[in-house]
Order: structure tokens, then C-alpha cells, then sequence
């Protein structure tokens, strides 16, 4: 049957939707909130989704023996606990005689519905894989869309036939009923459903990220109206942008306009908190969405940074910051109990209309202020100053658009204080790791991850020269055993500080370990490495000491080698160690060769 042609079923017997897919339930007069019931047609493993309440299931067991017998129905679907699907249950539990029937349900919903004392068992969908096998060919699929609308919600969905029984989502108050969404004029009585239905937009639209995943062919949800396949990409897409949980905001206006207003501000609010990491990035945006809802001149925050200095983050500074002084009245506020502010000010919003204007040129100014608080939300760890060009009264819901405005935001200011200082410890660690603390030279964390650009240049261009020195200070031992540790640090120093004083900017002098060093040297001078090397070595054989080395004289040996392109690291180290060993056993104090630059 071509769902197209569907505008003149009868509601009056069951309807085939799909392949052994039945809608069994019962249209009540008056009732802008019907309640479907349907039925999957599999012998005696056949199963009713959302039985419905007592109300409606006189009819829906009619309609369903036009099918099946009842009793052949082993599987009863509650994709949630509310009372207009599962009202009916203490009648199912007295009419089923079959041991091996269930309710199949989250087990946040059988939490509740055990309450009905029923002697039907539970079927737990997370404890059985999120899935029931039918038969050989077909299977369910149980899809958990969490807080949609309640914690435990999901949806099921019929694999072999393509239909989503989608419990709430895509739901709807209809004024008549109708079982098919024939066009897009359905979507209104969706919006309205959803708005107040569904506790937020991302909720909703994560929950309708997850099903598009899915090859569905229909939709057939508890309320409203069955989607056919030509509307589904029109309801889905329509659907993600409605402006849920608007009720929330509501304190004494009823005017859903004006909330539905207040809470796109909000959504948009949450979005730029995602999409951006840097407060400066995201601080016009704030300014530019506030301003949707007040005449907002100015938007200003103060926080402390990790060194307990005082920023002021605002327009003027591109919300970068600056540093300066808490403004006039709240100076002590930072790090203030939340509690202590409560009594201070009376209220959390802070409205002042004393301001004579003489800083905006707006005229009479009137400001509200805004504590932040840290995540654990006892501390006074930032302050927001909204400045208004003309003095307004605040309606209460606008006002606790404020106020929810300010977690976020303070998650972000704390955010930004934290990624600061992530910052600056990052700058700190990696020159820590790039730089030897005691001589000031290189790391071989360092000489690794600069060698192996190098090594790249060169092997693509065998030209590229690559000279590498390895020096040994000779009798360090001795040194460090007669004088002590603290002399032969001295000593380290020493000669450290003349390697760094003798090669160029562009060399990579590097502490090995102990009393040895390298230097990597680029470019023509690599081919004159002996000779930087030579210097090396009699720049520390005429180094002098203070007590009580002042009669020993320092002396370093020195091996060179040059890179061959395609050579590895490992291989140019031992090679100069090489050449260092054979210094050694020369008699020290004197420079060896292996090898020579490459053409």
C-alpha cells in the first residue's frame, strides 16, 4: 500500500502499516492527545507496543484479535511508565495465561511499573544486549535516547520493515485526528509537543542525531500522527531546530512568544559555549545575544587569573583581559561565600540604578551585576556587569534568563582562568623538558624531536652537511670523588657555558648525561666541526677555578663524525662515541675524526 494514498483509512478495525506492522489503537473523542498502540504480527512471538490505558483497551484488544489471537502476543513494549500506555496492564496481567509472556521495558520505567503488582515478569532491555530476536529474519532494536522525555526513554526499531516505534519523539497534539501526517501542516501540533515535552533542544537533537543513523522507512509514534517515507527528512530537519523546555523559563508570564524568545537566547548561549574554547572568541557573541533581549551598552567581566591577579575581561580589551581593580562597591566579592553575597545584596542579580551616565554618554545608566561562581558553586570566583543605554525594569523571566546565562558563563570564565594557566605550566614543563635546569643546555628530548626535522632536510637534499661533536670531560670521576658533587656541578657548568659560547645560535648544543655533551652543527660550518671541536677543547683546558679547584686543571676530548644521508641517529651517536673512545685512548685532551662531510 502506497503511503501516499493513505488519506481515507478506517480507524475503526486494525491498520497494516508494513509487512505484519499493525496500528491497534483507538481514537477518543475530544482528545487532542491520542495515544497509539501497534502490533508486530509474528505467530505466537508477536508483540504490542504501548498497550494503552483502560480507556482505550477494550478497543485495542479488539482490533488486535482481528489479527491475533491475544494470547499469542508474548512481548509487551513500554517504551515508557505514564499511564496512557501502560494503563492498561493490571487487565493484560489478568488476560494472559502464557508462562513465558514479558513486559519489556528500561529499568528505570520497571522501577515504576513494579508497582502494579503484576504477575507478568520483566524483560530489561540494557540487560538483554538492547535487542530481542523474533525469529531467524527479523529483530528488534532497542535505541536508548535518554531524557526524551524521561531518563530511561527509548525507541524501538523493526529492522526487516524499516519502522521506528519512536515512544514521544516526533509525537504531537493533534485538534483531529488523523492517522497519517499527509503534509507539513502536521509539524505545528509536533512543535508545540516538543517545546514543552522535551527538556531541551540538545536533548532532542542528539536523540534525533542518533536515530537518522538508522534505514527508517516510517515513524510511528505514541502521539499524533504516523510519518510516512516522504516526510521523514522534512520532520526530521524541522524537528532539531524546535525550542524545547521553554516552561522552565517561565515564572509569572504564560507569554509563550516571549519565552520561546528567552530561550533561543539561551540555546544559542550553549552553542557558542561549544563551539568556542577562547573567552575572547566568545566574548561579542555574548554581547551580541544578551542584546537580543536587553539594550545592553556594555558587558564586562571580572575574574582572578592563577596568580590571583584581577583581569578585566571587556569589549574594549577584546576580551583578552587586562589587569585592574574590582569596580567600586564589590571589591571584596572575589572568593567571597556565595551566602555572604546572598546577604550582602539580598539578591544573586544585583540591579543599580544610581549611575549618573557620565562614563556611557547614555544618559541615567542603569547596571545589573552577576556573581560567577566556581564548579563547586560556594565561591565567588568572577563578576559580570551588564550596563543598559536606557534604565529598564527587568521582568522575572528575563531576569532568570540571567541568572541561567551565569553557570555557563561561569564555566567559562573558569575555563579560560584554567586554560591560562595550563598555558603558562605548558610553557614552563616544556622548557623544562627542552632544557637541561643545571647547565642550560638542551635536552636529548629536545636534540630528538629537532634531529628528526633535520635528518628529513637532509635526506632530501644530500647536500644539506649535518657534523655532530661528542664531548667527554676528562677524569669528571676523580672531580667529583675528591671535590664533591656541588664542585662538579660548578664544573658542568663550566663547561657547558663554554660549549654554548663558542658555537652558533643555530648549533644544538645538547647534555647527554653526566659529563657528556654534543652539538649538532648545519649547514657549511658542519664541514669545519673539527675545528669548532679544537676550540672547544682548549677554551675549557684554560678555564680556571676558585678553591678548591684552583689548581686543577679542567681538559674535555672530543670525537667528530658527519652524517651520511639515510643514516639513523643511533648510528651517527655511535660513531662519534667512536671517535671519542679512540681521544680517550690516545691520552685525552684532543680531538678525533671519523669520517668526513658528506659531498
Amino acid at each position: 500500500m502506497d503511503t501516499r494514498d493513505w488519506t481515507d483509512v478506517s480507524v475503526n478495525d486494525a491498520v497494516q502499516l508494513a509487512d505484519r506492522v499493525w496500528w491497534v489503537g483507538h481514537a477518543l473523542p475530544d482528545d487532542k492527545f491520542q495515544c497509539h498502540v501497534y502490533l508486530i504480527e509474528n505467530g505466537t512471538d508477536s508483540v504490542l507496543f504501548d498497550p494503552g490505558s483502560k480507556l482505550t483497551f477494550k478497543h485495542v484488544l479488539k482490533k488486535v484479535e482481528q489479527v491475533v489471537p491475544f494470547n499469542h502476543i508474548r512481548y509487551f513494549v513500554c517504551h515508557h511508565q505514564d499511564p496512557d500506555i501502560t494503563g492498561a496492564l493490571p487487565l493484560i496481567d489478568k488476560l494472559i495465561t502464557r508462562e513465558d509472556a514479558v513486559i519489556v521495558s528500561h529499568w528505570r520505567a520497571i522501577a515504576l511499573l513494579k508497582h502494579y503488582g503484576l504477575e507478568l515478569p520483566f524483560f530489561c532491555v540494557e540487560e538483554n544486549g538492547w535487542a530481542l530476536k523474533l525469529s531467524e529474519n527479523r529483530s528488534l532494536e532497542f535505541i536508548f535516547t535518554p531524557y526524551m522525555h524521561f531518563p530511561g526513554a527509548f525507541c524501538t526499531f523493526d529492522s526487516s520493515t524499516g519502522v521506528l516505534f519512536s515512544s514521544d519523539i516526533f509525537g504531537a497534539f493533534t485538534e483531529e485526528f488523523s492517522l497519517f501526517a499527509h503534509d507539513e501542516s502536521f509539524f505545528e501540533g509536533m512543535r508545540f509537543f516538543h517545546e514543552h515535552y522535551m527538556p531541551s533542544n540538545e536533548i532532542l537533537f542528539n536523540g534525533l542525531t542518533k536515530l537518522e543513523a538508522y534505514n527508517i522507512t516510517m515513524i510511528a509514534p505514541q502521539h499524533g500522527s504516523v510519518i510516512p517515507t516522504h516526510m521523514l527528512d522534512f520532520y526530521f530537519k524541522q524537528l532539531k531546530n524546535v525550542e524545547c523546555g521553554i516552561y522552565t523559563l517561565a515564572q509569572t508570564s504564560a507569554d509563550i512568544l516571549h519565552l520561546s524568545k528567552l530561550n533561543k537566547v539561551l540555546r544559542d548561549f550553549m552553542e557558542t559555549m561549544i563551539i568556542h574554547k577562547s573567552f575572547s572568541d566568545i566574548g561579542q557573541s555574548i554581547l551580541e545575544l544578551i542584546r537580543r533581549i536587553l539594550p545592553v551598552s556594555s558587558f564586562e567581566c571580572w575574574a582572578i587569573n592563577e596568580s590571583d591577579l584581577v583581569l578585566h575581561i571587556c569589549e574594549s580589551n577584546l576580551f583578552k583581559g587586562v589587569r585592574a581593580e574590582m569596580p567600586d562597591g564589590f571589591e571584596d566579592t572575589l572568593g567571597m561565600d556565595i551566602h555572604q553575597w546572598k546577604m550582602r545584596f539580598k539578591e544573586i542579580l544585583v540591579i543599580d540604578r544610581s549611575g549618573d551616565g557620565t562614563d556611557s554618554g547614555h544618559g541615567p545608566e542603569t547596571c545589573a551585576y552577576m556573581p560567577l561562581t566556581s564548579s563547586e558553586n560556594v565561591k565567588v570566583n568572577g563578576l559580570v556587569k551588564m550596563s543598559f543605554s536606557t534604565p529598564i525594569n527587568l521582568d522575572d523571566e528575563t531576569a532568570q534568563t540571567l541568572l541561567q546565562i551565569a553557570a555557563p558563563l561561569s564555566v567559562a570564565v573558569e575555563r579560560e582562568m584554567i586554560q591560562r594557566s595550563m598555558e603558562l605550566e605548558k610553557q614552563r614543563l616544556y622548557k623544562q623538558a627542552m632544557t637541561d635546569s643545571l647547565t642550560g643546555l638542551y635536552t636529548r628530548v629536545y636534540m630528538n624531536e629537532a634531529l628528526q626535522r633535520i635528518f628529513s632536510i637532509q635526506d632530501r637534499n644530500p647536500n644539506t652537511m649535518l657534523g655532530v661533536i661528542i664531548f667527554d670531560i676528562d677524569h669528571f670521576k676523580r672531580i667529583n670523588d675528591t671535590y664533591g658533587h656541588n664542585t662538579g656541578d660548578e664544573v658542568l657548568k663550566a663547561a657547558a657555558g663554554t660549549i654554548m659560547d663558542t658555537v652558533r645560535d643555530s648549533d644544538i648544543p645538547v647534555r647527554m648525561g653526566g659529563e657528556e655533551f654534543a652539538v649538532f652543527i648545519t649547514g657549511k660550518d658542519a664541514a669545519t666541526s673539527d675545528q669548532i671541536a679544537e676550540r672547544v677543547r682548549c677554551r675549557v683546558e684554560a678555564l680556571t677555578f676558585s678553591h678548591p679547584m684552583e689548581k686543577e686543571q679542567l681538559t674535555i676530548s672530543a670525537g667528530v663524525t658527519f652524517r651520511n644521508p639515510g643514516q639513523t641517529l643511533e648510528d651517527l651517536l655511535h660513531q662519534a662515541d667512536t671517535a671519542l673512545y679512540q681521544a680517550k685512548k690516545e691520552g685525552r685532551n684532543r680531538v678525533v675524526i671519523s669520517g668526513s662531510p658528506a659531498p
